[in-house]
């Protein structure tokens, strides 16, 4: 006489046979609605994959207007300069990527500096970014900035008081220099808190196609998270201005962040077209707000 045995992972398995999608679900999927009859008749939890979908189209529409925001960036002549900031792994390099994704390459940069030389480090300090600014009719997208000066470095030590201090003298002035000579500058910062910054961490210590992302400097962090508090809150109130304000995104919910950042660069143009937009350019005051707002929920 045949024995069978009976395992909680047998069990299992048997149920989630009876979750998975056939061919035959498939073929009655011809829309959204369609999508959620199959995956509730199933059992399955179907909100995140719901929230995927619209992401995309989402995405997808955004990714439209920038086109079209483009070559109006183009055709005028303007200057676009946008600086991503944030704690290491807010999704800095994530968001830049989905904004470029589809625009053309020839009119826009990405700049991504590494640490200065010996020479460059005896040079005016803004010198290597003003070499990197737009010319006309190009949109850089910063990814850190000169504001490395005034949180990593000081964090970090790498740079002395009296460079820091002459540094948060200057910045203000530099950038009221540019505003007067017709050069956008938008600044974002992305916010994240310190046990989704350590979440992250761990998936990139645990995924070998992000390794890279991981450095010694990434590493001290966490261990000096108050510290970098204290650095970007002096930025902040200090280089927080009418004419260059700063402008922050929360960004413990990435792909989130992603499409509110784009809506706010896009709301801040009024390029050709955008009054056709199947989406809107409109940023939600939840993610995306001026310092002054997010004073007391800043991370």
């Amino acid at each position: 006489m045949s024995e069978f045995l009976i395992t909680d992972d047998s069990i299992k398995n048997t149920l989630d046979s009876d979750k998975r999608l056939t061919n035959a679900d498939f073929s009655k999927i011809k829309s959204r609605a369609d999508l959620e009859a199959v995956l509730q008749e199933r059992g399955r939890d179907y909100s995140k994959a719901l929230f995927n979908i619209e992401y995309e189209r989402q995405l997808e529409q955004l990714q439209i207007e920038l086109v079209k925001w483009q070559r109006w960036i183009a055709d005028t002549q303007q200057r676009v300069a946008i600086i991503f900031e944030g704690r290491d792994a807010a999704g800095k390099g994530g968001s830049i990527k989905r904004f470029i994704e589809h625009m053309n390459p020839r009119s826009l940069r990405v700049v991504a500096l590494n640490k200065p030389t010996d020479l460059e480090k005896k040079q005016w300090y803004f010198r290597r970014y003003i070499k990197e600014l737009p010319n006309a009719g190009e949109i850089v997208f910063f990814d850190r900035s000169w504001y490395n000066r005034a949180v990593v470095e000081p964090v970090m030590g790498f740079c002395s008081e009296e460079q820091y201090q002459q540094f948060m003298r200057q910045v203000p002035e530099f950038e009221h220099m540019l505003f007067e000579d017709g050069v956008h500058v938008i600044k974002l910062w992305f916010s994240i808190n310190k046990e989704e910054q350590s979440r992250r961490f761990d998936d990139r210590r645990s995924n070998p196609l992000k390794q890279w992302k991981l450095s010694p400097v990434d590493e001290k962090g966490q261990e000096m998270w108050e510290r970098y508090t204290y650095y970007k809150e002096q930025m902040f109130a200090h280089t927080h201005t009418t004419f260059s304000p700063w402008t922050i995104i929360k960004t413990n919910k990435k792909k989130i962040a992603r499409l509110e950042s784009i809506r706010h660069v896009l709301s801040k143009f009024e390029y050709d077209g955008k009054e056709n937009a199947n989406t809107t350019v409109l940023p939600d005051p939840n993610v995306v707000m001026r310092f002054h707002r997010s004073i007391y929920h800043l991370v």
